[in-house]
């Protein structure tokens, strides 16, 4: 298998999703960034939320397999005393290292930038997960400075805030 990859498909999160979801957030060293492992109900309750339709919430489909390589979404959040898009994602440890989690990002992005509305994205990425600070960094976000942000409630964690002009153009 190449390591070169550099196209994904992404599709509306589905019923059959759920292992996949499990492994992204039950795994101890897959959450080790955002606050240890989600419990078995939440990761139940967002796989309900994700397979809304309307969610903006897309399983990443490798090429090569078809099959979920990760998740990648956004929504709205309030921002600094405005409305702005948070964009997240998330690789399967066999998938990452080819470009999966860029070209997922980035068909989410292309879609977000059609809403117009808000003008915002960003992304909020501990300071120590190299890997997503340098993905926001090849996606064309700009750092904004770093916060500490309460998640999961109770676990206070330092993140970068990334963010991209929706409106501008978009680097490729």
């Amino acid at each position: 298998m190449s390591g070169d990859h550099t196209s994904a498909r992404i599709e509306p999160w589905g019923d059959g999703d759920l292992p996949l979801l499990e492994r992204l957030l039950g795994d101890p060293a897959m959450m080790a960034h955002l606050g240890g492992p989600e419990s078995p109900e939440r990761i139940a309750e967002r796989q309900a939320e994700y397979r809304e339709p309307g969610s903006r919430q897309y399983r990443i489909v490798d090429p090569d397999t078809a099959e979920g390589a990760g998740w990648v979404g956004y929504w709205h959040r309030e921002w600094q005393g405005g409305r702005v898009f948070e964009i997240g994602w998330s690789v399967a440890p066999e998938f990452q290292g080819r470009g999966l989690a860029r070209a997922g990002a980035g068909l989410v992005i292309a879609i977000a930038r059609a809403e117009r509305e808000p003008r915002l994205m960003h992304a909020y990425p501990s300071v120590d997960n190299a890997p997503s600070n340098a993905l926001c960094r090849r996606l064309g976000f700009q750092l904004a400075g770093a916060f500490d942000f309460e998640y999961p409630p109770g676990v206070w964690m330092r993140c970068n805030d990334w963010r991209l002009d929706l409106a501008a153009t978009s680097a490729g």
